[in-house]
């Protein structure tokens, strides 16, 4: 639907102001023709736009839930005083630092997502609104998943490094690995749409003389 509404815009840009608003043998213009020609390809686009959203606001809401847990449970719980044991040491610092960035990302996205479930789904918003709100949103969730995973390397060096240190490294390198399928499966489509969105477009390519 994207490539339609370019392909449109681009024809538009070409011809003579006058022409876009004549009428057929059916007495439609050229836009009231292409939206009825249209129509079930706008129905496909909101239902994948929407199946989407709704997966990825699932995985979301779940990181926000684990993150926000986790910011008020620190690794090495605290004093007397309520302050955490282990506040000054580097660990706790790439903790806290990535438990707070993986819920402000996750918030990021899961706001990108809902958008996309109340958008109006015009002809119009497959243009760039959509696209750029399904690019944000998929960003955000990359980034917050990464930062969960840094957030939870920290919190198993803080918790083994000394009894069982040596199983740090392989426990840490095998928390990345939904970062890594996650990069691989969703990187794709995630190139694709941003190519078709922001790389120059067919409306840039013809201009009206």
């Amino acid at each position: 639907m994207q490539r339609e509404m370019q392909w449109f815009k681009a024809v538009e840009n070409l011809v003579r102001p006058s022409f876009q608003e004549m009428h057929n043998a059916s007495n439609k213009t050229p836009r009231e023709v292409f939206t009825e020609t249209h129509k079930e390809l706008v129905k496909e686009g909101e239902k994948w736009m929407k199946d989407t959203a709704q997966s990825c606001t699932v995985v979301v809401s779940l990181i926000i839930t684990v993150v926000f847990a986790a910011a008020f449970t620190v690794p090495g719980g605290n004093n007397n005083e309520g302050i955490p044991n282990f506040l000054h040491d580097v660990p706790f610092i790439v903790f806290i630092t990535s438990d707070a960035l993986a819920l402000f990302s996750s918030a990021t996205s899961l706001l990108m997502f809902l958008g996309i479930l109340t958008s109006r789904y015009a002809e119009e918003d497959f243009l760039v609104s959509l696209p750029r709100k399904l690019i944000i949103g998929l960003l955000s969730m990359f980034f917050s998943i990464a930062a969960m995973m840094v957030a939870f390397g920290a919190t198993i060096y803080i918790a083994l490094s000394q009894p069982w240190k040596w199983v740090i490294i392989p426990i840490s390198l095998l928390a990345f690995i939904p970062v890594t399928l996650f990069a691989l499966l969703q990187f794709p489509l995630l190139v694709e749409i941003f190519l078709s969105t922001y790389r120059p477009s067919l409306c840039r390519s013809f201009k009206y003389v």
